[in-house]
Protein backbone atom coordinates (compact mmCIF):
# COMPACT_ATOMS: atom_id res chain seq x y z
CA UNK A 1 0.00 0.00 0.00
CA UNK A 2 0.83 3.55 -0.36
CA UNK A 3 3.33 5.07 2.07
CA UNK A 4 0.68 7.59 4.63
CA UNK A 5 2.19 10.73 5.72
CA UNK A 6 0.52 13.85 6.40
CA UNK A 7 1.04 17.39 5.35
CA UNK A 8 2.16 20.02 7.67
CA UNK A 9 3.54 22.55 5.26
CA UNK A 10 2.67 24.36 1.78
CA UNK A 11 5.68 25.43 -0.28
CA UNK A 12 4.96 26.67 -3.24
CA UNK A 13 2.67 25.83 -5.91
CA UNK A 14 4.04 24.15 -9.44
CA UNK A 15 2.45 26.14 -12.15
CA UNK A 16 3.86 24.33 -15.01
CA UNK A 17 1.48 21.63 -14.11
CA UNK A 18 -1.97 21.68 -15.72
CA UNK A 19 -3.79 20.96 -11.96
CA UNK A 20 -1.62 23.37 -10.45
CA UNK A 21 0.51 21.23 -7.81
CA UNK A 22 2.17 21.48 -5.06
CA UNK A 23 5.77 21.54 -3.02
CA UNK A 24 4.40 20.23 0.09
CA UNK A 25 6.49 19.79 3.58
CA UNK A 26 5.02 15.89 4.95
CA UNK A 27 5.37 13.80 8.39
CA UNK A 28 5.61 10.50 8.42
CA UNK A 29 4.35 10.54 12.19
CA UNK A 30 7.88 9.26 13.14
CA UNK A 31 9.58 12.10 13.04
CA UNK A 32 10.93 12.14 9.17
CA UNK A 33 10.08 15.41 7.15
CA UNK A 34 10.45 15.10 3.33
CA UNK A 35 9.05 17.23 0.30
CA UNK A 36 6.40 15.83 -1.86
CA UNK A 37 5.20 16.74 -5.07
CA UNK A 38 1.51 16.83 -4.05
CA UNK A 39 -1.70 16.87 -6.46
CA UNK A 40 -4.90 17.62 -4.87
CA UNK A 41 -8.52 15.73 -5.11
CA UNK A 42 -10.34 19.41 -5.36
CA UNK A 43 -8.41 20.27 -8.46
CA UNK A 44 -10.24 20.28 -11.84
CA UNK A 45 -9.14 17.35 -13.53
CA UNK A 46 -10.72 15.50 -10.15
CA UNK A 47 -9.82 12.39 -8.71
CA UNK A 48 -9.86 10.05 -11.51
CA UNK A 49 -5.98 11.92 -12.47
CA UNK A 50 -4.76 10.33 -9.25
CA UNK A 51 -6.47 6.81 -9.86
CA UNK A 52 -4.44 6.67 -13.02
CA UNK A 53 -1.00 8.27 -11.19
CA UNK A 54 -1.15 5.59 -8.61
CA UNK A 55 -2.26 2.60 -11.44
CA UNK A 56 0.72 3.62 -13.74
CA UNK A 57 3.51 4.16 -11.79
CA UNK A 58 3.03 1.18 -9.55
CA UNK A 59 2.62 -0.39 -12.64
CA UNK A 60 5.73 1.35 -14.05
CA UNK A 61 7.87 0.19 -11.17
CA UNK A 62 6.74 -3.42 -11.56
CA UNK A 63 8.36 -2.97 -15.34
CA UNK A 64 11.51 -1.31 -14.27
CA UNK A 65 11.04 1.98 -15.29
CA UNK A 66 12.27 4.78 -13.21
CA UNK A 67 9.11 6.90 -11.41
CA UNK A 68 8.75 8.57 -8.01
CA UNK A 69 7.62 7.27 -5.04
CA UNK A 70 4.38 7.79 -4.13
CA UNK A 71 2.57 8.30 -1.21
CA UNK A 72 -0.93 9.15 0.44
CA UNK A 73 -0.86 12.43 1.85
CA UNK A 74 -3.18 13.48 4.05
CA UNK A 75 -4.55 16.83 4.25
CA UNK A 76 -6.14 19.27 6.82
CA UNK A 77 -8.08 21.93 4.97
CA UNK A 78 -7.11 24.35 7.55
CA UNK A 79 -3.74 24.41 5.94
CA UNK A 80 -5.06 26.35 3.19
CA UNK A 81 -6.37 29.35 6.01
CA UNK A 82 -3.16 31.60 5.51
CA UNK A 83 -2.22 30.93 1.75
CA UNK A 84 -2.28 34.91 0.17
CA UNK A 85 -2.79 33.30 -3.16
CA UNK A 86 -6.79 32.52 -3.55
CA UNK A 87 -6.78 30.01 -6.56
CA UNK A 88 -4.07 27.86 -3.93
CA UNK A 89 -6.24 28.65 -0.92
CA UNK A 90 -9.44 27.00 -2.56
CA UNK A 91 -7.43 24.19 -4.01
CA UNK A 92 -6.06 23.24 -0.48
CA UNK A 93 -9.80 23.84 1.64
CA UNK A 94 -11.72 21.33 -1.20
CA UNK A 95 -9.07 18.98 -0.93
CA UNK A 96 -9.51 17.63 2.52
CA UNK A 97 -8.16 14.08 3.56
CA UNK A 98 -6.22 11.50 1.36
CA UNK A 99 -4.62 13.36 -1.76
CA UNK A 100 -1.75 11.70 -3.98
CA UNK A 101 2.39 13.08 -3.04
CA UNK A 102 5.34 11.79 -5.22
CA UNK A 103 8.71 11.61 -3.97
CA UNK A 104 10.61 14.98 -5.01
CA UNK A 105 13.60 14.39 -7.54
CA UNK A 106 16.21 16.61 -6.37
CA UNK A 107 18.17 18.40 -9.11
CA UNK A 108 15.96 16.95 -11.81
CA UNK A 109 16.25 18.70 -14.86
CA UNK A 110 13.82 18.92 -17.75
CA UNK A 111 14.70 16.05 -20.35
CA UNK A 112 15.48 17.89 -23.62
CA UNK A 113 16.15 15.60 -26.73
CA UNK A 114 18.60 17.83 -27.86
CA UNK A 115 20.84 17.87 -24.72
CA UNK A 116 20.02 14.18 -23.84
CA UNK A 117 20.91 10.90 -25.35
CA UNK A 118 18.38 7.75 -24.93
CA UNK A 119 19.37 4.59 -26.69
CA UNK A 120 16.87 2.52 -29.10
CA UNK A 121 15.95 0.31 -26.21
CA UNK A 122 14.58 2.24 -23.25
CA UNK A 123 13.42 4.14 -26.01
CA UNK A 124 11.39 1.75 -26.99
CA UNK A 125 10.52 0.48 -23.40
CA UNK A 126 8.97 4.21 -23.07
CA UNK A 127 7.19 3.88 -25.87
CA UNK A 128 5.48 0.35 -25.20
CA UNK A 129 4.62 1.38 -21.71
CA UNK A 130 3.26 4.64 -22.57
CA UNK A 131 1.16 2.62 -25.23
CA UNK A 132 0.11 0.23 -22.76
CA UNK A 133 -1.48 3.09 -20.79
CA UNK A 134 -2.64 4.98 -23.41
CA UNK A 135 -0.66 8.01 -22.43
CA UNK A 136 -1.10 11.29 -24.72
CA UNK A 137 1.18 13.25 -22.67
CA UNK A 138 4.58 12.71 -23.42
CA UNK A 139 4.89 14.51 -26.77
CA UNK A 140 7.75 16.83 -27.69
CA UNK A 141 6.19 19.45 -26.63
CA UNK A 142 5.48 18.31 -23.41
CA UNK A 143 7.78 15.61 -22.48
CA UNK A 144 6.95 14.61 -19.05
CA UNK A 145 10.47 13.42 -18.20
CA UNK A 146 13.19 13.95 -16.15
CA UNK A 147 16.71 13.48 -15.80
CA UNK A 148 18.07 13.04 -12.88
CA UNK A 149 22.22 11.87 -12.37
CA UNK A 150 22.33 10.70 -16.29
CA UNK A 151 18.93 8.44 -15.31
CA UNK A 152 15.40 8.69 -17.12
CA UNK A 153 12.73 9.50 -14.98
CA UNK A 154 8.54 9.18 -16.16
CA UNK A 155 6.25 11.92 -14.34
CA UNK A 156 2.79 12.82 -14.71
CA UNK A 157 0.80 10.03 -15.92
CA UNK A 158 -2.80 11.64 -15.00
CA UNK A 159 -3.63 11.81 -18.85
CA UNK A 160 -3.22 7.77 -19.26
CA UNK A 161 -6.11 4.94 -19.32
CA UNK A 162 -8.89 7.97 -20.96
CA UNK A 163 -11.00 4.93 -21.13
CA UNK A 164 -12.01 5.49 -17.65
CA UNK A 165 -13.86 8.27 -18.08
CA UNK A 166 -16.72 6.32 -19.70
CA UNK A 167 -16.63 2.67 -18.65
CA UNK A 168 -19.13 1.70 -20.78
CA UNK A 169 -16.87 2.38 -24.09
CA UNK A 170 -13.84 1.40 -22.30
CA UNK A 171 -13.05 -2.36 -23.49
CA UNK A 172 -13.92 -0.20 -27.47
CA UNK A 173 -11.47 2.27 -26.84
CA UNK A 174 -8.82 0.33 -24.91
CA UNK A 175 -8.77 -1.90 -28.57
CA UNK A 176 -7.40 1.43 -30.61
CA UNK A 177 -4.47 2.33 -32.16
CA UNK A 178 -1.70 4.06 -29.82
CA UNK A 179 -0.07 6.84 -32.20
CA UNK A 180 3.17 7.51 -31.09
CA UNK A 181 4.02 10.13 -33.73
CA UNK A 182 4.87 12.72 -31.84
CA UNK A 183 5.96 10.86 -28.95
CA UNK A 184 9.18 12.77 -27.18
CA UNK A 185 11.42 9.68 -28.05
CA UNK A 186 11.11 9.39 -31.50
CA UNK A 187 14.47 11.10 -32.22
CA UNK A 188 15.76 7.81 -30.70
CA UNK A 189 14.38 5.04 -32.83
CA UNK A 190 12.53 3.15 -30.16
CA UNK A 191 13.05 -0.20 -30.06
CA UNK A 192 9.41 -1.02 -29.43
CA UNK A 193 9.57 -5.14 -30.62
CA UNK A 194 12.24 -5.81 -28.37
CA UNK A 195 10.68 -4.07 -25.53
CA UNK A 196 7.38 -6.11 -25.76
CA UNK A 197 8.88 -9.55 -26.66
CA UNK A 198 10.59 -7.96 -22.18
CA UNK A 199 7.81 -6.31 -21.14
CA UNK A 200 4.17 -8.01 -21.81
CA UNK A 201 5.09 -10.67 -20.08
CA UNK A 202 5.73 -8.95 -17.10
CA UNK A 203 2.26 -7.38 -17.14
CA UNK A 204 0.63 -10.33 -15.36
CA UNK A 205 -2.93 -10.33 -13.18
CA UNK A 206 -1.20 -10.42 -10.25
CA UNK A 207 0.87 -7.44 -10.97
CA UNK A 208 -2.27 -5.36 -12.25
CA UNK A 209 -4.03 -6.12 -8.97
CA UNK A 210 -0.97 -5.29 -6.92
CA UNK A 211 -1.24 -1.86 -8.82
CA UNK A 212 -4.79 -1.19 -8.41
CA UNK A 213 -5.07 -2.04 -4.97
CA UNK A 214 -2.89 0.64 -4.00
CA UNK A 215 -5.65 3.17 -4.99
CA UNK A 216 -7.47 4.65 -1.88
CA UNK A 217 -11.05 3.50 -1.81
CA UNK A 218 -11.81 6.83 -1.14
CA UNK A 219 -10.73 7.60 -4.96
CA UNK A 220 -13.27 4.66 -6.28
CA UNK A 221 -16.72 4.60 -4.27
CA UNK A 222 -19.50 6.15 -6.10
CA UNK A 223 -18.08 5.14 -10.00
CA UNK A 224 -21.48 4.82 -12.04
CA UNK A 225 -21.61 1.18 -13.03
CA UNK A 226 -19.92 -0.38 -10.30
CA UNK A 227 -21.11 -1.49 -6.70
CA UNK A 228 -17.53 -1.26 -4.89
CA UNK A 229 -14.21 -0.05 -5.01
CA UNK A 230 -12.85 -3.61 -5.34
CA UNK A 231 -15.49 -4.28 -8.77
CA UNK A 232 -14.14 -0.65 -10.39
CA UNK A 233 -10.21 -2.27 -9.47
CA UNK A 234 -10.74 -5.47 -11.25
CA UNK A 235 -11.94 -3.48 -14.16
CA UNK A 236 -8.69 -1.84 -14.77
CA UNK A 237 -7.07 -4.79 -14.44
CA UNK A 238 -9.33 -6.76 -16.87
CA UNK A 239 -9.02 -3.44 -19.51
CA UNK A 240 -5.16 -3.16 -19.49
CA UNK A 241 -4.22 -7.07 -19.08
CA UNK A 242 -5.37 -8.18 -22.69
CA UNK A 243 -3.93 -4.87 -24.23
CA UNK A 244 -0.16 -5.53 -23.17
CA UNK A 245 -0.49 -8.87 -25.04
CA UNK A 246 -1.11 -7.07 -28.47
CA UNK A 247 -0.68 -3.40 -28.27
CA UNK A 248 2.73 -3.77 -29.74
CA UNK A 249 1.02 -4.40 -32.93
CA UNK A 250 -1.33 -0.92 -32.77
CA UNK A 251 1.39 1.45 -32.49
CA UNK A 252 2.13 3.61 -35.07
CA UNK A 253 5.76 5.29 -35.00
CA UNK A 254 6.98 7.42 -37.85
CA UNK A 255 10.42 7.14 -39.41
CA UNK A 256 12.46 8.91 -36.52
CA UNK A 257 12.78 12.44 -36.86
CA UNK A 258 16.72 13.59 -36.70
CA UNK A 259 18.18 15.25 -33.62
CA UNK A 260 18.29 19.01 -33.98
CA UNK A 261 15.40 19.03 -36.80
CA UNK A 262 13.28 21.98 -36.35
CA UNK A 263 9.90 20.53 -34.92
Amino acid sequence: MLTEVTAVRYVTPLREGGSLPGLVEAADGRGTYAPYVMKFTGAGQGRKTLVAEVICGRLARGLGLRVPGLAQVWLDPVLGLGEPDQQVQELLKSSGGPNLGMDFLSGALGFDSLAYDVDAAEAGRVVWFDALINNVDRSWRNPNMLVVGGDLWLIDHGASMIWHHNWRTAETAAAKPYDASDHALVPFGPDVATAAAELAPLVTEELLADSVADVPDAWLVGEPGFDSPDAVRRAYVTTLLPRAKTIHERITLPEPRRKGATQ
